[in-house]
């Protein structure tokens, strides 16, 4: 696949949110524009169509918008890692730092099973605290990460590190 799109072009930046001193790197251009938010699909599933892909965990929110429709291409279940209370059934929980503060996230007890092969969704890479915690859970289930994707990486928070030896893949990157 070759494509013409730019997709930083589609990503506007919002000083100072959602406190002063972040940067925001705001996707909803890109989701505004088929073009731009079909293309992003389509880079994904092209960089995994052939991991053999069982199951995408993404954290809320931003995450389930990219992780969706790629779970649908790959065929693939997708598994939702929500803040505490959101799910209904007995869930995993981590604590994990932003770059902005703290949070947790929750997934269900059953939501991976051994030997699964996952692809961890986000929008974001900064700190890599989210993604940290998403490791952590698929590898409590006994499943093997097959690589942590994003849409956008914010190379000088440096994440990567908080991300093992695990295969880091992003659409556009940021210094």
């Amino acid at each position: 696949m070759t494509s013409q799109l730019d997709l930083q072009n589609y990503i506007r930046n919002i000083p100072d949110f959602p406190k002063p001193g972040i940067l925001f790197r705001d996707i909803t251009p890109l989701l505004a524009s088929p073009e731009a938010f079909q293309e992003a699909i389509d880079r994904l599933v092209e960089q995994y169509q052939d991991k053999q892909v069982t199951a995408i965990v993404s954290a809320e929110a931003r995450g389930f918008i990219f992780a969706a429709p790629l779970a649908l291409a790959l065929k693939a279940r997708f598994i939702p890692v929500r803040k505490p209370g959101k799910l209904p059934f007995d869930t995993h929980s981590f604590h994990y730092e932003l770059e902005y503060g703290t949070d947790t996230l929750e997934m269900h007890t059953d939501a991976l099973l051994p030997g699964d092969r996952v692809l961890l969704l986000d929008d974001l890479l900064a700190t890599g605290g989210t993604m940290s915690a998403c490791i952590q859970m698929a590898e409590r289930a006994e499943a093997t990460v097959v690589g942590c994707a994003f849409i956008i990486e914010l190379c000088g928070l440096n994440g990567r590190r908080m991300l093992q030896d695990k295969d880091v893949f992003s659409l556009v990157e940021y210094p």
